[in-house]
């Protein structure tokens, strides 16, 4: 009696263990749409000239991944950002745009423009090599995408050019897609993880041309019914050696941007992707803007919302 007692001890210990550790990778099934809704609020407040400016906006995007298939390093997967709605309002002037809304490329209005460019992303499929981190190897389709949301920019008004053209071309690069894909599936070790364990995940991305590095320190909090609770701390800076933002006459470096963030996220250790998250996020620096021999700084601050949630 007392083996048995003694086995069944040694039983419960064991898997009371195993409950405790949790392999954090992509492990999808083939074929499945897993599909999340992301919502974000951000405020951006400038001084020019000794005059605030603030930037406000709101953003809810709906996103899917499904694998086509799998190796022992990576898989393929069509990715899909089938619903893509943003509100900005600068200074009382409010701008709209919404993929759902087909747009006129030719418009005199930027939402109409933008709109019409964020249709074309929703309705054409991103084919996706990841590793099973989450991490973005390569984008497939990436030239032929490009190519479609690219076409006819050049029948944008020239009142609104200078200012959509490079925003646009800045949209379709590989960073950028990466950035968009990685806030859903970047952030996982693609090990056995235990609770208390942490690791680091160093991200590049592209956030309205700004090219900053975002470096994460995950950890694994508990787990409870297959899902990992993790908490995540975060510095953001420039990017090493980023290239300045390119507008005609005038150039914006912004070596100096810092920010801090800390994140909430509930990951289903079946699949790797995540339950649900809460993130916040602060950042602070200047802009040097040189324009026609002349040059100023404009003193930034930048504070974000976001969550997702697995639909």
């Amino acid at each position: 009696m007392k083996k048995i007692a003694l086995l069944l001890s040694v039983a419960f210990i064991s898997i009371s263990m195993m409950a405790q550790n949790a392999d954090l990778k992509l492990n999808l099934e083939k074929n499945k749409t897993y599909r999340f809704k992301a919502v974000s609020d951000q405020n951006v407040s400038q001084t020019v000239n000794g005059v605030d400016q603030t930037t406000t906006t709101s953003s809810n995007s709906t996103f899917s991944i499904k694998m086509m298939d799998a190796t022992a390093d990576f898989i393929v997967a069509e990715v899909k950002f089938d619903t893509i709605i943003t509100t900005t309002n600068t200074m009382g002037k409010t701008v709209k745009i919404s993929s759902a809304n087909e747009g006129n490329i030719a418009s005199e209005e930027a939402g109409d423009v933008m709109s019409s460019v964020m249709n074309r992303l929703s309705k054409n499929a991103l084919y996706v090599k990841l590793y099973k981190s989450g991490k973005v190897i390569d984008i497939v389709n990436l030239a032929m995408l490009r190519d479609i949301i690219l076409k006819d920019t050049n029948a944008i008004s020239a009142k609104l050019a200078p200012m959509l053209k490079p925003q646009i071309k800045s949209m379709v690069t590989l960073d950028a897609f990466k950035t968009m894909i990685h806030t859903f599936t970047y952030n996982l070790p693609a090990k056995q993880v235990s609770v208390g364990e942490q690791w680091n995940i160093t991200v590049p991305i592209n956030s309205g041309g700004l090219s900053l590095e975002v470096i994460t320190n995950y950890k694994l909090g508990s787990i409870k019914d297959n899902a990992a609770a993790i908490v995540a701390e975060s510095e953001v800076k420039a990017a090493e050696n980023a290239a300045p933002l390119e507008y005609p006459g005038a150039k914006i470096t912004y070596d100096g941007i810092k920010g801090m963030g800390k994140s909430d996220m509930k990951i289903n250790i079946l699949t790797g992707l995540t339950i649900e998250s809460t993130a916040k996020m602060t950042m602070n620096g200047d802009l040097n803007v040189n324009a026609s021999g002349m040059s100023m700084q404009i003193p930034m601050k930048i504070t974000s919302e976001s969550s997702i949630k697995s639909l």
